[in-house]
């Protein structure tokens, strides 16, 4: 009896371990929807524990944006950007000039992805490596269709969202956006899954049973204002 006993809590203690990894799995899936982000501020280190250009933070998560990455609030909203549909709320992530890298100081694996609006081709790559250097681990192909079959928001150009993700193997550190200025919008950019928009960490608690167990865009994107 005693033996059924301690092998029926040898269960149940792997149930209970099983359960809390499916759930740590979970919570390190990251999407950044970019909101908090001040219209046309360098995002910086706005989800790095510091600021973006304007003085705004968001949640930590060691991601560094370099300064050519920028915040553009739909002109619906107040802000200068000239896009519609957007996938959540109402605040995205282009660039006027240079490449928009960004680096995750952690390092995160399985998939990437995010909703995209353009109108160019354009590729983006991920890298095992800081600064768009080391391995190659995948590239996103995107294609001209920011105004695609567009409806219940018309009023800006950029209208169209389309969501791209690839898996990979290793451990991505950075992501080259690519040469795509002032001609593409990102949004919902998410980290360790290949479908965009899947689910924002949060803090899951043990069922009761378990913790007792336990116990046991310019030209395109922003509008500019005419010269004066």
């Amino acid at each position: 009896m005693q033996n059924k006993s301690f092998n029926r809590l040898k269960l149940a203690l792997s149930g209970a371990a099983l359960l809390a990894a499916s759930q740590i799995a979970t919570a390190e899936v990251i999407v950044l929807d970019f909101e908090g982000v001040g219209d046309g501020a360098n995002i910086n280190d706005f989800y790095d524990g510091g600021t973006d250009s304007l003085g705004n933070s968001g949640v930590d998560y060691d991601i560094a944006f370099g300064t050519n990455t920028l915040g553009v609030i739909d002109a619906d909203a107040g802000g200068s950007g000239n896009f519609a549909n957007e996938p959540s709320s109402d605040t995205i992530m282009y660039f006027l000039t240079g490449t928009a890298i960004l680096n995750y100081l952690p390092g995160f694996d399985t998939g990437f992805s995010f909703f995209y609006t353009s109108s160019t081709a354009a590729s983006v790559f991920v890298y095992d490596g800081l600064n768009a250097t080391g391995n190659l681990l995948a590239t996103l192909n995107l294609s001209a269709q920011h105004t695609d079959n567009c409806s219940g928001d018309p009023s800006g150009t950029f209208c169209n969202w389309t969501a791209v993700g690839a898996s990979f193997a290793g451990t991505a550190m950075s992501v080259d956006f690519g040469g795509t200025v002032n001609q593409t919008g990102y949004d919902d950019i998410t980290f360790g899954s290949g479908t965009a928009g899947g689910e924002k960490p949060v803090d899951v608690p043990a069922p009761m049973g378990l913790a007792f167990m336990a116990l046991g865009l310019g030209l395109g994107l922003r509008n500019r204002k005419p010269k004066t």
